[in-house]
């Protein structure tokens, strides 16, 4: 008989020199943080409104300074004009690439919401396919392998921009880690050093010591609402990188010619700065409810990826069950043991973006955050539900704790 407070009192004590070794990489990240603000004289000046054009908003020019230092890139855009992590891929890639260029995934197909902005024949709908930019995918050998030579034959003159996809989304595989990211890049540079490589860093931010751009990836992407907005960001995303590709996207954010000039800060400034600087120790508290959560899911007989004892790189945690039923029955668990709309029970149903109904339970403070405790998931073979985010580890046990009596009784 599984008795769920005996095992959390075990799981407590096995996963205790795990989560101080997560204590060691916040500090060191915040470290970092905190020397981008002092080396940028951040004053409570730059947390000023600004509105129509946004002209002059200094505020926001030093916060994008803050972001691409601490990040090791040369410039950023952090912008609350950018709605999503989506978004500030596409922005990305609609700034890097023009009619004629090819674009290869490295790691496979990318997630579900990217597979309309990539596009498709007969698809006229503004996707990178209407504007001939032609896109292939590198199929993984195995859980992690790069299958480098059908990457080298699937090269052309073209070939302009690599995008590798860090987190795992909703595939089944493992998430990769800065180690494996950093000899993706040298070697591409070794086969190509003129193509440009981005990198999709959705749910990584602060979770490692080095981001992308502190490994040579020449551009990254993510969302506020997602690690580096601390849990405090409304809506935003960034985009960090080199100086002159920053440039490109940032004209494509707004128009050729103005580019980083113009763009309002609305009043958001100030929870941009103070969410960014308390996210090392935020993502640090989801880790621990990540490493928990695998632990004591693992030991009620659920099959989870990764096992808690393995290196993190992200934010996700996978749990795989039998059935769909099974597996909307937890995710309703956890929106029970929500802060924001426990009384409600979320049901599988069609979302943009995606081919299958989605499961989704994400009661947040802020809409979509998945620094929040989130529990997702398509609702197709083999079942597998992604558990994201946490923004205090106590709230994390308790759900966890709480749906697992739910769905054992």
């Amino acid at each position: 008989m599984f008795n769920i407070q005996q095992e959390k009192q075990a799981i407590e004590e096995r996963i205790s020199p795990i989560l101080k070794e997560i204590d060691k990489i916040a500090e060191l990240n915040q470290a970092k943080v905190l020397q981008a603000f002092k080396e940028n004289r951040v004053s409570d000046s730059d947390f000023n409104e600004t509105t129509g054009y946004g002209y002059d908003d200094y505020g926001r020019d030093k916060l994008e300074a803050v972001v691409a230092n601490a990040f090791g890139a040369e410039d950023s855009l952090m912008r609350p004009q950018i709605i999503s992590g989506t978004h500030a891929i596409s922005l990305s890639l609609f700034g890097l690439l023009r009619p004629n260029d090819h674009l290869i995934y490295l790691t496979g197909k990318p997630y579900d919401t990217l597979e309309k902005i990539i596009g498709e024949k007969k698809d006229r709908s503004g996707s990178l396919f209407d504007l001939d930019i032609r896109t292939d995918y590198i199929p993984l050998l195995n859980e992690k392998g790069i299958d480098w030579q059908q990457f080298e034959e699937t090269l052309s003159d073209n070939t302009k921009v690599i995008a590798i996809q860090r987190s795992k989304g909703y595939a089944d595989r493992p998430s990769f880690d800065m180690e494996q990211l950093e000899y993706m890049i040298n070697k591409i540079r070794s086969i190509r050093k003129d193509l440009i490589v981005f990198v999709d860093n959705c749910y990584g931010e602060f979770v490692e010591e080095k981001e992308p751009t502190d490994v040579g990836a020449d551009i990254m992407a993510g969302s506020l609402i997602k690690n580096p907005g601390g849990g405090l960001a409304r809506t935003g995303g960034y985009i960090a990188g080199t100086k002159d590709l920053i440039d490109q996207v940032a004209n494509q954010l707004t128009a050729p010619g103005i580019g980083k000039e113009i763009g309002p800060n609305l009043g958001l400034l100030r929870e941009f700065y103070q969410g960014f600087f308390i996210a090392p120790h935020v993502v640090s508290e989801a880790l621990k409810g990540s490493i928990f959560t695998s632990a004591i899911l693992s030991e009620a007989g659920f099959n989870t990826s990764p096992s808690y004892n393995e290196k993190r790189t992200d934010l996700i945690q996978s749990v795989t069950f039998e059935t769909a039923e099974e597996m909307v029955e937890f995710c309703q668990a956890i929106q029970h043991q929500s802060p924001i709309n426990s009384h409600v029970t979320p049901y599988p149903a069609s979302m943009p973006g995606y081919e299958s109904d989605v499961i989704m339970a994400a009661g947040t403070f802020v809409q979509g955050a998945s620094l929040e405790l989130t529990a997702d998931g398509p609702i197709r073979p083999p079942y597998t539900a992604y558990i994201q985010g946490g923004i205090i580890y106590t709230h994390v046990k308790l759900a966890i704790i709480e749906a697992l009596k739910m769905i054992k009784s």
